[in-house]
């Protein structure tokens, strides 16, 4: 081996031993306070509704924001109208609409106000790179955390599902089949972690995994319609209809070095269902799911 493939192996060996180590140094954290209630898109069931209006401090206190921005402009309106009403249906009497496309007036007091006051904040489906764009890294963006920071609850669906974490897939302005695009930067109030949302419905179950190749510091969440995961620290429990899809480097890595289905769960991600729960920061199921009827319990 001469000098030349002795250096070039040697810095193969450093790269490799840097990229471990930032895998092994990065954690996936949810809020150190309050909540986040993040939904896959679809109809949301009562079940989900009311979580949120609880962990808002419930219907009679609540003070909910709802942004509808991830919308275009043709619906907007009508999405936020639609969810002030069945938040007001719910029996939560203060629902104030807040939007903007400027983030210079997101950076504007008067524009803040009403987040400052509120127990909790919501946002709408759409195109996320929309939030992105009014938000991120403005006033609003920190009165968002200033809310968690002092106890409320933030929930969102479909693109209002994948700004909520760290690193976002889905994000490309040319359409959202595209998984790593020209938006990538979420509102980050969970860390380390990428959301995507309608998986089984849209039959996208298969799509974060090269994503978390690429990216093995990352934790993916792959959220089913009428399905929520909420967080509370570094935590989450599964409230809904389907099931929540968990894509972590170390199971991808099991598939690919058992390919005849010999690791604990024969694939490269596996579901939770209803009740389950998860540790976020050790990456590892809290709760087993019941046994089924005749079945031993493991």
């Amino acid at each position: 081996m001469n000098t030349k493939q002795v250096l070039t192996a040697l810095l193969l060996a450093v790269m490799t031993s840097w990229s471990l180590t930032q895998t092994a140094a990065a954690q996936t954290t949810g809020p150190d306070k309050g909540a986040l209630v993040i939904v896959g898109g679809g109809a949301i069931p009562p079940d989900i509704w009311s979580r949120f209006i609880d962990l808002a401090g419930g219907a009679a206190n609540a003070r909910i924001v709802v942004i509808p921005t991830a919308g275009d402009d043709s619906t907007l309106n009508a999405s936020g109208q639609r969810t002030q009403k069945r938040l007001t249906e719910l029996g939560v009497a203060n629902v104030t609409l807040l939007h903007t496309r400027d983030p210079k007036q997101a950076n504007q007091a008067s524009f803040v106000a009403p987040l400052k006051t509120a127990t909790a904040v919501w946002f709408e489906g759409g195109r996320h790179w929309r939030l992105a764009d009014s938000y991120l890294n403005t006033l609003a963006h920190n009165e968002f955390n200033a809310l968690l920071n002092r106890g409320g609850v933030i929930g969102g669906t479909s693109a209002g599902a994948t700004i909520l974490g760290s690193f976002m897939v889905r994000g490309d302005t040319k359409g959202n089949s595209i998984m790593v695009g020209d938006h990538t930067e979420g509102l980050a109030f969970a860390r380390n972690l990428t959301i995507d949302q309608h998986v089984l419905r849209r039959n996208r179950q298969f799509d974060l995994i090269d994503v978390i190749k690429a990216r093995p510091d990352l934790l993916g969440i792959g959220i089913d319609e009428s399905t929520a995961v909420v967080v509370r620290k570094n935590s989450f429990e599964v409230v809904g209809n389907s099931f929540v899809g968990i894509y972590d480097i170390n199971q991808i890595n099991s598939s690919q070095k058992y390919p005849s289905g010999q690791n604990s769960t024969g694939g490269p991600f596996y579901f939770l269902g209803k009740g389950q729960q998860f540790d976020l920061q050790a990456r590892k199921v809290i709760n087993q799911p019941a046994p089924r009827p005749n079945e031993p319990a493991k």
